[in-house]
């Protein structure tokens, strides 16, 4: 099993899967049109967000709607701020596989947005329309549990708020999960939501009256499943299960976002599947990284005073601290198909790339190669990666082989992100930054979805 250092996840957003983004071509004739060639894309990428009661903080269901933000929509999905989607190809970085539930509009989809804001943003026929937008049925399909929080939460203020909730499965035996899913009961302030399985005993200790408590850092568990706004239920591929025993509670993780309101009640439901066979592989979540010192990876780097150490100086930009870890003996196996990838920083960093470097290959595995890097990081866009490719062809670690991390940060106010955290603490000026879980303190962790034969 891959080692998972304390200090964990943080106030992330691991964002898991959303909508398709596959596109229709331009009118036959003249500009495109809105209702042909611009409605449709909108209805994939971008309604499940921006759309009545969701936590997108406009609408773009009408004609009306799009044609007031067309340049806002068109330098958006230009710069790549939007559809929200980290990992990106790079010089350096070409994963040998695409992605699952790829947000990303094609370039040919990005320039007929541009086309269509430059003709004047034609409406076109409205019989050319697709059909409207319906939001997907709230729910996992075969889900054996639904189970929701002891209280109800009520957010407000200017702040974002971290609340963890925690929820017993009951269960009498071992099951194998194979799918879930996040239903949020205040769409419009539920920003996302992590599930961790967690030692009941461990716990319980840390729960209030209304069956939660407050977590900006990790909760303490084992990450199974993360939901953003957009999400379609997650499901584990054929074959494909994690454990959930008699002794394991769920801890849901929940980032609100209140925008200075108070909000009505939200009761977010968490649904759980369980595979009916013995599944073939089990996964698991390692969380790689967070070195700060010598003998757990860190490598020395830039700004360091004598010796590897992780810290990043104010007025700083461009800063880099990176590590490695070396995969330790599998367990009953040579073995581990990587299955999902995902970075996590807080808001100084602004960009994560991931490698591994094999100590002998095998099948079509290259000696060395980056399984992700996301070059525009950003703390309020985060999720993970699955490889698109049948489980044969994943990509492989072995005992022995080496991931590296590097992670680059910006510790000045030119980084938006850090501005805004800045100002929320009442500061003005940068600090010294750590490593830590607090929320001007920083990591650098790697976190990995893999399979292991059972």
């Amino acid at each position: 099993m891959f080692v998972r250092y304390p200090l964990l996840l943080g106030s992330s957003v691991l964002l898991l899967a959303a909508v398709g983004c596959s596109g229709e071509g331009t009118t036959s004739e003249g500009a495109p049109t809105y209702h042909a060639d611009i409605e449709p894309l909108l209805a994939r990428h971008c309604q499940s967000c921006h759309s009545p009661g969701n936590i997108g903080p406009f609408s773009l269901v009408n004609y009306e709607q799009a044609k007031a933000l067309a340049p806002a929509i068109v330098a958006a999905t230009q710069s790549g701020s939007m559809p929200p989607f980290g990992a990106k190809d790079t010089d350096e970085c070409q994963p040998r596989f695409g992605w699952k539930d790829d947000l990303r509009l094609s370039q040919a989809e990005i320039d007929r947005i541009a086309a269509w804001n430059a003709a004047g943003a034609p409406e076109g026929d409205p019989a050319s329309a697709p059909a409207p937008f319906v939001p997907p049925e709230p729910g996992l399909p075969g889900a054996a549990m639904e189970l929701t929080p002891k209280t109800p939460f009520v957010t407000s203020g200017d702040n974002d708020q971290f609340r963890c909730f925690v929820m017993d499965p009951a269960l009498t035996g071992t099951k194998f999960i194979d799918g879930m899913h996040i239903v949020p009961g205040n769409p419009a302030v539920v920003h996302h939501a992590l599930t961790f399985r967690a030692q009941r005993d461990d716990i319980l200790p840390k729960v209030d009256a209304d069956g939660g408590f407050e977590c900006f850092g990790s909760p303490s568990g084992d990450l199974l499943h993360a939901w953003a706004p957009g999400a379609v239920p997650f499901v584990l591929d054929p074959g494909i299960g994690a454990e959930l025993g008699p002794n394991h509670v769920f801890v849901t993780q929940i980032h609100y976002h209140p925008a200075g309101k108070i909000a009505d009640p939200d009761a977010t439901k968490l649904q759980v599947r369980f595979t009916e066979a013995e599944p073939k592989w089990a996964f698991q979540i390692g969380l790689i990284g967070n070195s700060d010192n010598a003998s757990d990876g860190l490598m020395p780097g830039p700004n360091d005073n004598g010796g590897a150490e992780f810290r990043i100086p104010a007025g700083v930009k461009d800063h880099t601290e990176t590590s490695f870890f070396v995969v330790p003996p599998l367990p009953g196996t040579d073995h581990a198909k990587l299955y999902m990838v995902g970075s996590h920083m807080h808001y100084v960093g602004t960009d994560m790339h991931i490698k591994v470097d094999r100590k002998a290959t095998f099948n079509d595995d290259p000696e060395s190669e980056c399984l992700v890097q996301t070059p525009d990081w950003s703390f309020a866009w985060q999720r993970t990666y699955v490889y698109d490719t049948p489980i044969d062809a994943l990509p492989q670690a072995h005992g022995g082989d080496v991931f590296t991390l590097r992670c680059t940060y910006d510790n000045t106010l030119e980084n938006p992100d850090l501005k805004r955290a800045l100002s929320e603490q009442g500061l003005m000026h940068p600090t010294e930054v750590r490593l830590g879980e607090s929320t001007l303190d920083e990591m650098c962790l790697f976190v990995l979805g893999y399979l292991l034969p059972r």
